[in-house]
């Protein structure tokens, strides 16, 4: 049991839980380059430990619950501390921080998602949640919104002509990828025999 547990995805999934309080102190402290990086080194073990886990047969219970846990937690905090004025040097360039309707509606989509599958879990016992393609593809446009937030917030160049509309597209895909989820959940419970 500790041999499925002790793996080397898993404990790349460890270590990308635990970069997360450091990449916000990063923000925190303005170090928009570095937490640029750690965000990126972050990006890296999500790669690998899903490479590795399924070169090396090292797939588990555990690291299917962790690693989708750990990728929320990077991004959920990346964008509530991006939504704070005080993370940004004065003056502030246009268009940041993040605007809060913008980061209550990508955690609004996971909330709702994880209280549908744990509702839909304890009703029916249905565990076989994938994300889908428009899941996919939303946090991938949430990933590239957050590092050109924070090129910006370090550059502060033409914020006024690109940020809205990388606004409107992370709002867009959440909102997309949420009502899809639910049609998605419901065809794959209409499916079982």
């Amino acid at each position: 049991m500790s041999s499925r547990i002790v793996t080397v995805p898993n404990l790349l999934t460890v270590f990308r839980m635990a970069l997360t309080p450091v990449f916000v102190s990063l923000l925190f402290y303005q170090k928009f380059l570095l937490a640029l990086g750690a965000f990126v080194l972050a990006g890296i073990t999500d790669g690998l430990d899903g490479l590795l886990a399924r070169r090396f047969d090292q797939q588990s219970p555990l690291g299917r619950i962790l690693d989708p846990i750990a990728d929320k937690l990077m991004l959920v905090a990346s964008f509530i501390v991006l939504s704070m004025k005080g993370v940004y040097p004065t003056p502030i360039p246009s268009h940041l921080p993040i605007p809060f309707w913008v980061t209550i509606t990508v955690i609004s989509r996971d909330v709702f998602i994880l209280i549908g599958a744990a509702a839909i879990n304890m009703v029916t016992g249905f565990r076989s949640f994938v994300p889908s393609l428009l899941g996919k593809i939303s946090t991938v446009v949430q990933i590239v919104a957050v590092a050109i937030v924070m090129l910006s917030a370090q550059t502060g160049v033409g914020t006024g002509y690109y940020l809205p509309t990388v606004y409107a597209a992370v709002v867009a895909l959440a909102l997309l990828s949420g009502i899809h989820y639910i049609f998605f959940v419901s065809r794959r419970l209409n499916e079982r025999p």
